[in-house]
């Protein structure tokens, strides 16, 4: 069950950890015009810079953190890994991790699913971005990997989120990308003779396969097709839209 305000929604997942904040912004709350309408949270959308640091500002504050606390990169979709020390932006990166309090690392997303972890025995946090082709490179398979190779993560003592997307349902994709899914994760249409993919559950897999318990994983109920009077979707919007952030980070005491 999530935590939801006009602003974010907040996974009930990191609830017993009282320096966790974490949440997954909605469109709602924001000073954003149409077509970014309200809370757009992405610069190279087109919206004005101003109104993206408003958006922001708010974002921030209902997870109990300042604007100038938080940590981002330019996403490529791919499957690389950033140790972040200090807040602030950098590039290439689709997953940023740190055990440092006072930081908010965050990712954007517009129907990519993100994924957000809490290590409770190293304090340490991850957000992570996930398209179909960081999917498949298993971004979050090695996202957790360098949380054990860096902190000594395993998998009995984390907790995950994984966030509003596009659905199965929605998801519709050519043969080449069918074929870079293992089976579990799309199903044929065969009326249609198309396949859809599972991006949520394509990415849990590989929180379960580091060994996280399946009861310490969440799975957003909501969709960004579905649901798209809460959520910003690229596809269904044909990409003149704005975009959500998925955050968190350790409370500094």
């Amino acid at each position: 069950m999530q935590h939801t305000s006009k602003i974010v929604h907040k996974p009930s997942v990191f609830d017993p950890f009282e320096f966790v904040s974490a949440g997954q912004s909605t469109r709602h709350g924001g000073v954003s015009p149409a077509p970014w309408a309200t809370l757009n949270l992405g610069q190279s959308t087109g919206d004005a810079s101003e109104n993206v640091t408003e958006n922001r500002r708010r974002f921030c504050s209902a997870l109990g953190f300042d604007e100038k606390q938080m940590a981002w990169s330019k996403q490529v979709h791919g499957d690389q890994v950033r140790l972040v020390t200090a807040p602030g932006g950098a590039e290439g990166f689709d997953a940023l991790v740190t055990n440092v309090p006072g930081i908010l690392v965050a990712v954007s997303v517009a129907d990519c699913a993100p994924i957000l972890v809490y290590d409770a025995e190293h304090k340490a946090v991850a957000a992570i971005h996930a398209g179909w082709r960081g999917t498949v490179a298993g971004v979050v398979a090695k996202t957790l990997a360098f949380m054990e190779a860096q902190f000594g993560s395993r998998g009995a003592h984390c907790f995950a989120y994984v966030g509003t997307c596009i659905d199965v349902c929605s998801f519709e994709v050519g043969n080449e990308v069918a074929e870079a899914f293992d089976e579990p994760f799309k199903r044929f249409d065969a009326p249609r003779k198309r396949y859809f993919v599972d991006l949520k559950k394509a990415n849990a897999a590989q929180c379960l396969n580091f060994g996280i318990p399946n009861d310490q994983i969440e799975r957003s109920e909501f969709s960004t097709v579905l649901d798209n009077a809460d959520y910003f979707s690229h596809r269904l919007e044909q990409g003149v839209t704005g975009r959500m952030v998925a955050a968190i980070g350790l409370r500094a005491l």
